[in-house]
């Protein structure tokens, strides 16, 4: 998904995506997180993480200009953020799909390079090439006619991901992609994703609850949790002395025998925080 419109494009310095000094953010009189300092290179692959209601949203809609920040400088590909960018391609976290809807697969990625507003005259100004390109990018050539009211899950989130990088993007913002998907179609999708990153050079964050499917393709993790962001790598990031630090309460970053993050302590990290 995109919309048209935006200034010229501007060259990120330094090869960063996303450059964040300072930031704090919330809404109205609540603060949701603060004094925020990261970067993010330009082509790297980005977890979102942290428990709900700590503001993984609320970074995506900072970076779509949605939303501005209460105080701190944030640039996104070398200039503040604005709504409408094509730089930018978005998959949100839930689309309105029931089983009645019997457009094909096919027009809404069509529609994704000129934006959300459906017609005839907006449908047929992005070409057929670049919608078989997409369609064929996320591995969905065959379901381009099939209606969007038929497909599963997994089918659903290819389809939105082609809508999302019809346009070239420079950068992905992909919001919960994994939710309600099994295990063989969640490993699918992260293998498809991280293909993106690397063959088109795209940065993406994607917003996720459980990184164990994610930790060996990523370069970065962004974990916002108790009105702090911590940023880096992985494996400097999911420790239990960073995460303690994080939450001011003793954490304990565990190893299964198949190698998977376990994160525990006094207080559970993952439990439902206000929205």
């Amino acid at each position: 998904m995109r919309a048209p419109g935006g200034p010229a494009s501007v060259v990120a310095p330094d090869g960063l995506a996303i450059r964040a000094q300072g930031l704090e953010v919330g809404y109205r009189n609540r603060v949701v997180w603060h004094d925020a300092t990261f970067e993010v290179g330009k082509g790297e692959f980005v977890a979102v993480i942290g428990p709900n209601g700590a503001g993984k949203t609320t970074l995506f809609r900072l970076l779509l200009g949605i939303q501005r920040p209460m105080r701190g400088s944030l640039e996104v590909l070398g200039a503040p953020p604005h709504r409408g960018t094509p730089r930018i391609g978005y998959v949100p976290q839930r689309h309105e799909i029931d089983n009645d809807t019997h457009v094909a697969a096919e027009v809404l990625v069509h529609l994704g390079a000129t934006g959300s507003r459906w017609g005839p005259e907006i449908a047929f100004r992005a070409t057929h090439e670049a919608t078989h390109e997409a369609l064929e990018a996320v591995g969905a050539t065959e379901l381009g006619p099939k209606p969007l009211g038929s497909m599963s899950g997994g089918e659903l989130q290819r389809i939105f991901l082609a809508e999302a990088i019809v346009g070239n993007p420079e950068m992905l913002l992909l919001d919960e992609p994994l939710s309600n998907l099994d295990m063989r179609r969640t490993r699918e999708l992260v293998e498809l994703v991280h293909n993106l990153v690397k063959t088109r050079h795209v940065t993406t964050l994607l917003v996720a609850h459980d990184i164990n499917p994610l930790i060996e393709c990523l370069d970065r993790v962004i974990y916002i949790a108790n009105g702090h962001v911590a940023t880096g790598p992985p494996e400097k990031v999911l420790t239990s002395t960073s995460l303690s630090q994080l939450y001011g309460v003793p954490i304990e970053v565990l190893h299964d025998s198949r190698g998977n993050i376990v994160i525990v302590g006094g207080e559970n990290p993952h439990e439902r925080e206000p929205a």
